[in-house]
């Protein structure tokens, strides 16, 4: 970790004071070059102290319940805890090391025994309660109510109204949940960063692009070696072009046994356990399953709605990705292959199909997506919808030396947010690509306290002689990710708890996957795609094959998709504990929806970290990224229809969209931007299911 630890002549007393109010740094920075690892746990441990004391004194408050002492003197509650938490969490996944892993670990149960303190605490209940049923009478403006809503909700739904034998199951379930969810993780981290792949006969690289070649040289460190690695950008370039199947077979059965190899870092065994215990929590909460309770708050609002969107798409998707594996198939034969498509060679033939339809060779196109013009290409994007600039800072500490930092203002120079990017892999960071916060957007006693935003991806690292050169995936995710950025950056309410990306997690990924849309327009790749080495813009003929392609292996995509999203449905509506055969459950998961054996569902259970890796996540909640396209593509019509910076659907989008956060039922303020609800004909359009 790039942290300065404290000297020895520091006082032990001392550990965490960094924590114990606002940063005194540029924008609130965090000062990551003054916290050492040993602040964290005296810090967490104040914090808690803290707003243990303040729920205290809204208990004990003589004065009749009202919505400025009981409501938002919650909702300011623990300032201190935010504080530390949102740095903690925020290095432990993307700068970790043993001893955060250990802190985070032996801290779990005492933040979950924390938070069960205060949503179980019965004279608290009773003041929101007052609050809530003597609404009418407190002039509540409709922020303030939902507010007040959903604590009231939150409440219920974290069992404040069950019995006190109930209650103890529901604070041992919780703890027990926290602890395996973070081991769950960390086997995951583990057993991606435990396996490589070495090659030491030259032979094994053909049909590999030199960039590729270079940057496993590179990896290795040896001369006459080669490495590859369970990271997205060493095993999916390998499985697009490496000739030897045996080899590509041998990586991607690597992939996804990650920890499913029954050794110490296997993870079925707390797969059961964390489904069992799901089932038993929302039982005690009264509902038949933990989608039933987890659906319970979302814009589907239960599982029948949830099944259906999958299952309607899926009759588009798997006839598509059957036609994709006869044509994969074809090459195969041509090439005088006498074996069947497999799951790891779907890339590689992938590959050759699209150089066969398109002449389209995505490693033709890195060259023009260096990551830096990526990144400027996407704030060219937010400028010219909102108006929006951004500008590198060097006075702000950086907790690692590979991330960035820049001043986000409005046109008129007024300070938005501070916003760090930090894109490349590395052991100490767990993969995939996410946005968070190190701090929320809320009004402090009248003051507009303005967020600090971050995004993380895991893309390819420059190399000695050659930066990062984004695929196209890449370039998609960098947009999708800073489209969740601008969601929290944009944010203007009032109140912490309905801040920016606090909505419900089916209509999180809104402003992340309508941003995708920009990414490979013509006149926006015109803007940002130029070659590293000569400047040019990316060629006309490069930006048509982009465009003619944008379609291509949709049925792979999507299939992949779905079948996760009802693997993870299918666990969560169970509604008896059972002694999981994780693998078996797997294959009948698939079995039951006609999975074709050449393509495997994008997470397997046991590296499936969207819904395993904490205590709730995306569990029963994959599918949103497919609800929210829904969205998406039906809110991109309104831009494609007027030009896509029209700046009257920009500002519509903005006011209704981005900078509402959770002050208004998410379909509402859909309506409000678009004039109508979403037509689920553009998802299908969009991936190219029908015309």
């Amino acid at each position: 970790m790039a942290l300065v630890a404290c000297t020895k002549s520091d006082k032990s007393a001392e550990k965490g004071a960094i924590f114990m109010t606002a940063f005194d740094t540029p924008f609130g920075a965090p000062p990551f070059d003054k916290i050492s690892v040993d602040d964290y746990v005296p810090a967490f441990e104040a914090g808690m102290t803290q707003q243990a004391a303040e729920i205290d004194s809204i208990v004990s408050n003589p004065e009749p319940p009202t919505f400025e002492n009981t409501i938002l003197a919650l909702d300011n509650s623990g300032s201190v805890l935010s504080r530390v938490s949102a740095v903690f969490y925020g290095l432990e996944g993307t700068d970790t090391n043993e001893e955060m892993q250990k802190i985070k670990s032996e801290l779990s149960p005492r933040l979950t025994a924390h938070g069960d303190n205060i949503n179980l605490n019965e004279q608290l209940f009773e003041r929101i309660k007052t609050v809530y049923d003597n609404a009418s009478s407190h002039n509540l403006t409709p922020e303030q109510y939902r507010l007040l809503e959903d604590y009231y909700k939150d409440f219920v739904r974290s069992g404040i109204m069950l019995s006190e034998t109930d209650k103890d199951k529901l604070r041992d379930i919780n703890k027990q949940l926290s602890a395996l969810t973070i081991k769950f993780n960390n086997n995951v981290l583990a057993e991606t960063n435990n396996y490589t792949l070495v090659i030491d006969n030259e032979e094994d690289l053909a049909g590999l692009p030199q960039s590729v070649v270079s940057a496993a040289a590179e990896a290795a460190g040896e001369e006459g070696k080669w490495i590859f690695t369970l990271h997205k950008p060493s095993w999916i370039p390998f499985l697009q072009y490496a000739d030897n199947r045996d080899l590509r077979e041998k990586l991607y059965k690597a992939m996804y046994l990650r920890a499913n190899n029954d050794n110490e870092f296997d993870n079925k065994g707390l797969i059961n356990e964390i489904v069992n215990l799901r089932l038993e929590r929302s039982n005690l909460l009264g509902f038949e399953s933990f989608a039933h309770y987890a659906l319970d708050d979302r814009m589907a609002k239960n599982k029948e709605n949830v099944y259906k969107l999958l299952n309607d798409v899926w009759v588009y998707a798997l006839p598509q990705a059957k036609k994709e594996a006869a044509e994969l198939q074809r090459l195969i034969d041509e090439e005088g292959g006498d074996f069947k498509l497999a799951s790891w060679d779907w890339w590689y033939y992938t590959e050759k199909l699209r150089q066969e339809k398109y002449a389209l060779n995505e490693e033709e196109l890195r060259p023009y997506f260096k990551m830096e013009n990526v990144r400027e290409g996407v704030f060219m994007v937010a400028n010219k919808l909102y108006g929006l600039n951004f500008k590198k800072l060097d006075n702000v500490p950086l907790y690692n030396p590979e991330v960035e930092a820049y001043e986000v203002t409005e046109a008129d120079g007024t300070h938005v947010s501070l916003f760090y990017t930090d894109y490349f892999p590395r052991a100490s960071k767990r993969a995939g690509a996410w946005m968070s916060s190190f701090r929320k957007q809320t009004t402090r006693n009248g003051e507009d306290v303005r967020p600090i935003i971050y995004n993380v991806g895991n893309f390819t690292k420059p190399l000695a002689d050659t930066p990062s050169l984004l695929s196209l995936d890449d370039v998609e995710t960098l947009f999708h990710e800073f489209g969740h950025a601008l969601h929290g950056m944009l944010s203007k309410v009032t109140y912490q708890g309905l801040s920016g990306t606090s909505v419900a997690r089916d209509f999180v990924e809104l402003p992340s996957q309508i941003m995708e849309h920009w990414a490979f327009k013509p006149e926006v790749l015109k803007m940002y795609a130029k070659h590293y080495e000569t400047g040019e813009v990316i060629p006309d003929a490069l930006v048509e094959k982009i465009e003619a392609a944008g379609k291509f292996n949709m049925g792979f995509t999507t299939a992949e998709f779905v079948a996760a999203a009802l693997l993870d449905m299918d666990y969560h509506t169970q509604t008896a504990k059972q002694e999981y055969d994780v693998n078996a459950f797997e294959t009948a998961s698939m079995n039951k929806i006609g999975m074709i054996d050449e393509i495997i569902p994008r997470y397997k259970s046991t590296y499936y970290s969207h819904i395993f890796s904490s205590p709730e996540g995306y569990a029963s909640g994959y599918y949103s990224y497919l609800w929210s396209e829904v969205l998406d593509a039906d809110a991109f019509q309104a831009f494609a229809e007027k030009g896509i910076f029209d700046q009257e659907t920009a500002t519509l989008f903005r006011e209704n969209i981005l900078s509402k956060g959770n002050t208004e039922d998410p379909m509402e303020l859909y309506e409000k931007f678009r004039g109508a609800e979403p037509d689920p004909l553009y998802l299908l359009k969009n991936r190219g299911f029908i015309e």
